[in-house]
């Protein structure tokens, strides 16, 4: 029969640390670019976005419909990078704590 008060103990501190862990990525930036590094996009993991740089051809050119398309482009990209490292921090997580991978159903546990 398992114990219940000691895997009661295990979630709580389970769910500490994925709190502790959340607020410590909400400082980590990615960098996401598109056209070939015209735009860059600094994010925080929590989707915060830090800073934008368009290469100055850009500014100057015609085509504005094109840059709108590549700072999306390097915002996704950015969006996709923090994803990952989140994912990829949780997972070094849990197995610290000693849980499988895969035991909170593969998502992000947040």
């Amino acid at each position: 029969m398992m114990n219940m008060q000691g895997l009661m103990k295990k979630a709580q501190e389970m769910q500490k640390k994925m709190e502790q862990l959340q607020e410590e990525l909400g400082d980590v930036e990615v960098t996401g670019t598109s056209g070939g590094g015209m735009v860059t996009v600094v994010m925080t993991c929590k989707g915060m976005t830090k800073s934008l740089k368009v290469a100055p051809e850009l500014v100057s050119g015609d085509d504005k419909e094109m840059m709108e398309d590549l700072v999306v482009a390097a915002m996704n990209d950015a969006r996709t990078k923090a994803d990952a490292k989140m994912s990829e921090e949780t997972q070094k997580a849990m197995q610290n704590m000693g849980i499988p991978p895969g035991a909170l159903g593969g998502g992000l546990p947040f």
